[in-house]
């Protein structure tokens, strides 16, 4: 992700290290960390290498809705034999609990700015999970048999169900009603004007 301000680099020599470089963001700063036997034009290039590695990684975490339309389409060519076909993909603020929701009638599709900052194929799954729905409207067999490609199904609704947990327990810890008790979090959710015919799993 583009930085708005220049990024102040910090560079962190260790004699432990021997061969590995790590980096990361410290609020305003990016640390860098290597062998403390790098030369000079070493610690230039290697410097540069993970800066440039960031700023993709954070990309791939907050894509744009033209990023996530095309990162979408190319999922569905992948998983879905392109079947899935939506004509808009976007951040949503207003998704509530939902991860995501789409819409049938026009093949739209809105992802949850909750979700953004979460590793790739978190979102690749939430993404796969609302082109199914464009495809099946229920969460019965034969929609998570859509999902049976995706090698991270089971992985991203394990990790979206603990975001979810965390996120209940602290609300809960902050006094303020907890609005998934007593009833289990269900991590996507259908659009109404997509919704399953009563008596349909949902």
């Amino acid at each position: 992700m583009a930085q708005d301000a220049p990024t102040v680099v910090e560079v962190r020599r260790s004699r432990r290290r021997t061969a590995t470089v790590s980096a990361y963001r410290d609020g305003d700063r990016t640390i860098i960390a290597i062998p403390a036997r790098f030369s000079h034009a070493q610690e230039q290039e290697w410097v540069a290498k993970m800066l440039a590695r960031l700023e993709d990684k954070e990309r791939r975490r907050h894509p744009s809705d033209d990023e996530l339309l095309a990162r979408a389409r190319e999922l569905s060519e992948r998983y879905l034999e392109g079947r899935a076909r939506p004509t808009s993909v976007r951040w949503s603020a207003n998704q509530g609990r939902r991860w995501g929701s789409c819409t049938l009638v026009d093949g739209s599709i809105r992802i949850s700015t909750r979700v953004q900052g979460m590793p790739s194929w978190v979102i690749d799954y939430v993404l796969l999970h609302e082109l199914a729905h464009l495809l099946h409207s229920g969460h019965g067999p034969e929609f998570w048999r859509l999902l049976e490609g995706y090698p991270r199904t089971d992985r991203a609704r394990g990790f979206l169900d603990g975001v979810s947990f965390v996120q209940d327990a602290a609300h809960a810890a902050d006094g303020g009603a907890d609005p998934g008790a007593g009833r289990p979090v269900a991590p996507l959710a259908d659009d109404p004007d997509r919704r399953a015919p009563a008596g349909a799993s949902g």
